[in-house]
């Protein structure tokens, strides 16, 4: 009776964090506070962990296809996962955009210098 209890409780809480994050993702799209690009990944997050929280024999199948004993624990481990993958694409990015001011720095730098030198010239007559 227990284990029943438990499990119901680890799918309920992951059906809901699943579907808060969905409608947080949506909301922060609507706002303009997220760029759609990025909400991708967290809609399929928030949508896969919903999923497998509500439709158990996918989330029984799933987990004896990988070998784990304990179903509900494979929710924890796709939301894990995809926290992985959402890490590694914001560092892809921030290092897109590192790399990007980096050479509009340099330009900048070179534009002023030229500015500079432009300015310290005697007008020609």
């Amino acid at each position: 009776m227990f284990r029943t209890y438990e499990l119901y409780l680890l799918e309920s809480l992951a059906l809901v964090i699943g579907l808060m994050l969905t409608i947080f993702v949506i909301g922060a799209i609507r706002r303009n506070s997220l760029n759609a690009r990025y909400a991708i990944l967290w809609v399929g997050a928030g949508g896969v962990l919903a999923a497998l929280s509500v439709y158990r024999p996918l989330l029984d199948f799933i987990a004896t296809a990988v070998g784990i004993s304990y179903p509900p624990s494979l929710l924890f481990l796709v939301a894990f996962v995809f926290l992985l993958f959402i890490v590694l694409h914001y560092s892809l990015v921030l290092s897109s955009h590192r790399e990007a001011i980096r050479h509009l720095a340099q330009a900048v730098a070179l534009l002023e210098q030229e500015l500079e030198e432009q300015r310290s010239k005697p007008p020609a007559e």
